[in-house]
């Protein structure tokens, strides 16, 4: 046990299965067995771009709804973020802060709470 020695044995069967999963010697039914005859094409699909009317539009409608919703949201974001602190479902808060609340302010209030991922480099 102190070796590692299971767990040891166990990652080198793992990557043995693995491999021959991937080069076929272990052929899995509706895994690596199954090639279509008749395969799909590939499908050639333009990135649209807003246009700066389009964003200005978009801006200005969350603008009007966190100010028309300015009242409500201070409320539905601290149930919300009492939900998480006090480690309860956060689902039903989050159906009702999506009445009020932008996607950020909801998010913010997550981070607030509990932290943002930070990958290390």
């Amino acid at each position: 046990m102190e070796t590692g020695y299971q767990r040891g044995k166990i990652q080198d069967e793992s990557m043995h299965y693995e491999h021959r999963k991937h080069d076929g010697s272990l052929p899995l039914i509706g895994v690596n067995t199954f090639l279509n005859p008749e395969p799909e094409a590939q499908l050639q699909i333009e990135l649209a771009r807003s246009t700066e009317t389009e964003k200005q539009s978009q801006i200005d409608r969350l603008a009007a709804f966190k100010s028309k919703n300015a009242e409500h949201s201070i409320e539905a974001l601290e149930q919300l973020r009492r939900a998480a602190i006090n480690n309860e479902n956060v689902f039903e808060e989050l159906m009702d802060a999506v009445r009020y609340c932008s996607l950020g302010q909801i998010t913010d209030t997550f981070f607030e709470v509990g932290g943002q991922y930070r990958r290390n480099m």
